[in-house]
């Protein structure tokens, strides 16, 4: 396998894990910073158990950090990048579909930059 097959088939694996929509939800509630597993909870709007094993497998690949603070898991998007790389997709698709302003800055949330 060379170089260039390693490394497409890794980038293969990283885009594997943002590839679904209950994950893009969990960036897009960490997009501005740290949140504990229960305010991912609520803020995806599904059961803790689902959310528990999608942040598990983003931990284990590398998207995302944790730590404790007590008894809480607090979770973070590792790298800023990752955020970027979904802004960027987002605005793109929702601009092909003119469901919003291609302008990022009038739009909320996981568009608009910190």
């Amino acid at each position: 396998m060379s170089e260039l097959d390693s490394l497409l088939e890794q980038v293969s694996g990283y885009f594997a894990v943002l590839s679904e929509p209950t994950r893009l939800k969990i960036i897009h509630a960490l997009c501005n910073g740290e949140k504990s597993v229960n305010d991912i909870v609520d803020e995806v709007d599904s059961t803790q158990s689902n959310i528990s094993r999608h942040l598990n497998l983003m931990y284990r690949a590398g998207v995302l950090q944790r730590r404790k603070e007590g008894t809480l898991v607090l979770y973070q998007v590792k790298e800023p990048t990752v955020v970027e790389l979904c802004r960027t997709v987002c605005v793109h698709v929702a601009a092909k579909l003119d469901v919003v302003s291609a302008d990022p800055r009038e739009l909320p949330g996981f568009f608009k930059q910190s």
